[in-house]
Order: structure tokens, then sequence, then C-alpha cells
């Protein structure tokens, strides 16, 4: 197999027959052998049915279903690993991503590269407040960790089965995708392009989730929270400190205690407050790391058509309980 596209699926029932559409197309263009695995993350419509009768037309559509919904990083994860082309793009299914860019990312990736990345020009449609909060998230991230995240991009790219081959070594529970692949290192580049506004239906991406995805990256690729909470101690201990010996002056030199009760319960609150927020800080790595020790499967595989994905026995005890 030269080529693997995958893309993860969550209720995009109307996107569906212009995103194939469009897929289909690039691929009867390209000279390779080539294969497109739509991974159903639990969507809710007609999305796995359209796949399913997708697959049954055309030999280079694949299918993976999932038991539940397990999100769109994982969906991703799940598609890597049951892909054998000896490139594998990424790319979303609501056609913010066009498919058409496909045959450039390969192109450039035969250069020389193991990873071209698509990077975001223009974004269209979306939100004053949703470009501002990821242009400060993106660069946020960019100076408190070590690794070179790239700036305005998202899952969009092309990478070499040995890039893939090198995730399939992260089992990590929290996947932050783009940031493992920057870790992995390599020669990396990217092209440019408009992204569109999304086709139809509903962003997967709620603003809980997107908030969910940026603690999955700030605490997979830095230390810095922790070094702040530690920090915000020294700080509040060292004003702590200074008001004391204040104290102390004031009560045996200049014989005035005061009451001041406004000030006591501005301390005690703005303490609670601080340590309540280191608290949390180290609470989120600690459930990180509880996820991890718990060794659970990335994902469960409802069902796919991809050859040797699901032992047998599995497949005959899934028919039995269908009945």
């Amino acid at each position: 197999m030269d080529l693997s596209i995958v893309i993860p699926i969550y209720n995009e029932e109307t996107n569906l027959p212009a995103l194939n559409a469009r897929v289909s197309a690039v691929l009867d263009a390209l000279p390779m052998q080539t294969e497109l695995i739509y991974v159903n993350d639990g969507s809710h419509d007609r999305s796995l049915e359209m796949i399913r009768e997708m697959a049954a037309r055309d030999p280079r559509i694949h299918y993976i279903t999932f038991s539940r919904n397990f999100g769109h990083q994982i969906a991703i994860t799940a598609g890597l690993d049951l892909s054998s082309g000896a490139a594998v793009v990424v790319m979303d299914g609501d056609l913010q991503d066009p498919p058409e860019l496909i045959a450039e990312l390969h192109a450039k990736l035969n250069e020389g590269y193991e990873v071209v990345y698509a990077k975001r020009r223009t974004r269209q449609g979306e939100s004053a407040i949703k470009l501002l909060t990821a242009k400060v998230f993106y660069r946020l991230l960019a100076r408190i960790t070590s690794v070179n995240i790239p700036l305005d991009t998202g899952d969009f790219r092309i990478m070499s089965r040995k890039v893939v081959n090198a995730l399939k070594q992260m089992p990590e529970q929290n996947k932050f995708i783009r940031g493992q692949i920057a870790w992995i290192g390599y020669r990396q580049t990217f092209l440019e392009f408009d992204r569109s506004e999304r086709a139809g239906g509903v962003p997967g991406y709620t603003y809980s989730k997107l908030i969910g995805l940026a603690m999955d990256g700030i605490t997979s690729f830095s230390d810095l929270p922790l070094r702040m909470a530690t920090f915000s101690g020294f700080v509040v201990s060292g004003a702590a400190f200074l008001v004391m010996l204040y104290a102390i002056y004031a009560r045996f030199f200049l014989l005035h205690s005061g009451t001041g009760w406004p000030s006591i319960m501005v301390s005690v609150l703005f303490l609670g407050g601080v340590q309540l927020m280191a608290v949390g800080v180290i609470g989120e790595y600690i459930a990180r790391l509880g996820a991890n020790s718990r060794q659970r499967p990335l994902y469960i595989i409802d069902d796919t058509d991809i050859p040797g994905a699901m032992p047998t026995e599995s497949k005959s005890v899934e028919r039995a309980l269908r009945g």
C-alpha cells in the first residue's frame, strides 16, 4: 500500500457524500495503490450506515467503528494503528481540510521529508473568540514547552511509515497527536492553505472539548504549571512573612495592633485560592498518571472490515450476541 488516508467521523452524515466524492476523485488521480479508512467514533446519526455502503461499492474504502465515542485523537490513533500505507494522511471529515491538497502534501513528502503538515493561512467561518483563543493557546504552548509544535496547524498532515511506527510506541491515554509528532522529530515542513468553513452539521469539538485538548497538550509536554504552583507558594509565603514582620513592628514600635478584619479575610481567601489552584494543577497531572497506570486499551473496536484487525473469535462472539 502506497498511501493511506485516515478520517475520523463523528455525526457527519450531511458531509459524508461530498467528502467521499472529493477524496475518491483525488485517489483516482493518484498513480498509486491507496486506501481510505473512515473511523466512526460512536456516531449517533447515519454516518456508519453510509460508510458501510461506500465500503461495499469501493474496495479502497475501509471502516472502523468504536463501541462508543472515544474522542477525536483516539479515533486518529486507531486509524494510524490499522493503516498499511507507506505514507499516511490524517484529515478531518467536515471538509474544512481540502482533500485536493493531498497530492501536494504527498509530492512534498517525496522531497525527503518525514512529515508535511498543512498550515492555516486563513480560517473562514470561525468566531473571533475561537480565533483569538486558538492563537493564544498555540503561542503559549510554544513558549512553555521545549518541543517545537508548529503554530496555526491542526491534525491535517501526511507522515511517513517511520513516523507512524514511532507514534505506535507512545501509548499514553491523553493523546495530543500534533505535539507527539513534533516530539518525534525527523525532517518536517509545511504547506500553507486557506481553511474553509465547516460544510454542514455541528462541530464535534465543543469549547469544553477544546479546553480538554488544550489541557492534554500542556500537561503532556510541559511541567511549567507545576513550577508555577511552586513559585506561587514561595511568593505567598514570602508576602505572609513580610506581613508578619510588619505586624510585630507595628505592635512593639508603633504601639498599635489594629483590628482590620477585612484584611484578614482577604488574606485567608487569597491563600486558600492559591492552595486550591496548586492542588488542582497537581491533580491534573496525577489524573493523567492514573489513567496511564490502569493500562486500559485506548479504544474498543465494535466492527471493522480491515483484514486481521479483529480476532476471529471476537467476530464470532459478536455475531452470536447480535443474534
